[in-house]
C-alpha cells in the first residue's frame, strides 16, 4: 500500500446576504493563494460551515449562515473532494437547504459526510480511495456546539457526536478502510484549548483504530499532540470566513486570530500517519494565503504551549473565564471608551463605592 497524501482544512464559513452573492472571478479567487498547496494532494478536505437556501424556512435563531451556488463552485474548483457537513449551521435553512447542497456537491463529484436525513445516512462514512489506499471518514456535532437539529432514527439532521457510538463506527469503518478519519465538530467557540472531556473522546476513538481526529467549532486554531503516534487536531480554525449578516443589519466580524487556520498535511500509508505539519493560512477576506512566517509560526506555537502545558479541570476553568468574562469586559475598557471619561464621572463612582461600603 503505497501513500496517499491528505490536507484537511478548518471552517468555510462562505455566506453571504440574502439576494447577494460573490462573482464567480471573486469567489474562485478566494482560494488562489492555497491552490499548489491543495494540488499537492491526493485528498482534499474541509468542514462546510454553512447552507443553501431551502424552500424559504429558516432557523429561528441568528445569526443563519448561508451561502449560495458561486461558493460552492469555487469550493469544488479549488480541489477540495470531500466535505464535512457535520455542524452547527447545516440545517439553518432546515431540510430543504440541506437538500439542496448534498445535490450541488453530488453533482460537482464532491463527497460529503457527516449529515442525513436519516440517522443512518448522517453516521455514513465517505470512503475515499486513492491509489489502492481506501480512507474513511466520520463526522459528528457534539450536543453543546449549538447544533440545532439532530438526526434521528426517521428524521433528518446532523450525527450527534457520542463517544461508544463513534467507537463502533471506527471499528466497523476499519473493515472496508486502511485509515479512518475522525472530524468532531465540538468545543468552545475562541478557547485555545480543548477540555479535558475532550482529550479523554479523542483518546478513545484512537484506541478503537481511528488514524487522524481533526476537529472543528472554535473558529480558532488549537493545538496538535499525538496519542499511539496518530495526530489530534483539535480545532484547524477557520480557513475561509465571510462576515455574517444579520436580519436587523448588524454584522459580525472576525478578528485577526480568527482568520488565522491551518492547513494539515500528513500522508497515511501502510506505516500509519506520517509526515503530519501544519501550514498556517490567513484569510484576509478576498483571499486565503499562507500566513506571514513570524504570524503563523506564533499561532502555531502558542496554541501548542497551551496544550502542552495539560488539559486539567482548573486550566479549563480559567481558559472559560478568560473568553466568557474577562476578555469581553476588557472589549469595553478600549481608550476610545475610557477617554469619553471626565473627572467628575471618577469623582462620582468612587463617591457611590465609598456610600456603599459605609452602608454595608
Amino acid at each position: 500500500m503505497s501513500g496517499v497524501r491528505l490536507a484537511a482544512a478548518g471552517d468555510l464559513l462562505l455566506c453571504c446576504a440574502p439576494g447577494e452573492a460573490p462573482t464567480r472571478a471573486a469567489a474562485a479567487e478566494r482560494f488562489a493563494g492555497v491552490r499548489d498547496l491543495l494540488a499537492e494532494a491526493d485528498i482534499r478536505l474541509a468542514n462546510l460551515e454553512c447552507t443553501l437556501p431551502g424552500d424559504g424556512g429558516t432557523v429561528a435563531t441568528e445569526p443563519a449562515v448561508v451561502t449560495s451556488i458561486e461558493w460552492i463552485d469555487a469550493v469544488a474548483a479549488a480541489g477540495f473532494d470531500v466535505l464535512c457537513l457535520a455542524n452547527n449551521h447545516m440545517f439553518d435553512c432546515l431540510e430543504g437547504g440541506f437538500r439542496r447542497v448534498r445535490e450541488a456537491l453530488e453533482a460537482r463529484g464532491v463527497a460529503c459526510f457527516g449529515a442525513g436525513l436519516t440517522l443512518a445516512e448522517a453516521r455514513r462514512p465517505a470512503v475515499v480511495e486513492r491509489g489502492g489506499v481506501r480512507v474513511a471518514l466520520l463526522g459528528g456535532a457534539d450536543r453543546r456546539s449549538g447544533t440545532r437539529k439532530f438526526a434521528s432514527a426517521d428524521g433528518w439532521g446532523v450525527a450527534p457526536l457520542e463517544t461508544e457510538d463513534v467507537c463502533r463506527q471506527i471499528r466497523a469503518a476499519r473493515e472496508q478502510a486502511d485509515h479512518v478519519i475522525v472530524c468532531p465538530h465540538w468545543g468552545e467557540e475562541r478557547f485555545l484549548i480543548p477540555a479535558p472531556e475532550q482529550a479523554a473522546q479523542a483518546r478513545a476513538w484512537i484506541e478503537a483504530g481511528a488514524s487522524a481526529i481533526l476537529g472543528h467549532h472554535p473558529h480558532v486554531l488549537q493545538g496538535m499532540q499525538r496519542h499511539a503516534g496518530k495526530p489530534i487536531v483539535y480545532s484547524l480554525g477557520n480557513f475561509a470566513a465571510e462576515d455574517v449578516p444579520f436580519s436587523d443589519g448588524d454584522v459580525m466580524r472576525w478578528s485577526r486570530v480568527e482568520r488565522t487556520g491551518c492547513l494539515f498535511l500528513a500522508e497515511f500509508g501502510a506505516g500509519g500517519v506520517e509526515n503530519a505539519r501544519r501550514v498556517a493560512t490567513f484569510d484576509d477576506g478576498a483571499c486565503v494565503r499562507p500566513a506571514a512566517e513570524a504570524w503563523g509560526r506564533k499561532r502555531l506555537a502558542k496554541v501548542d504551549r497551551a496544550l502542552a502545558a495539560g488539559v486539567t479541570p482548573g486550566r479549563y476553568r480559567r481558559e472559560h473565564l478568560w473568553v466568557k468574562t474577562v476578555r469581553p469586559t476588557l472589549a469595553h475598557l478600549r481608550w476610545r471608551r475610557l477617554k469619553r471619561l471626565r473627572w467628575r464621572n471618577v469623582r462620582n463612582a468612587w463617591r457611590r463605592l465609598a456610600q456603599a461600603g459605609r452602608a454595608g
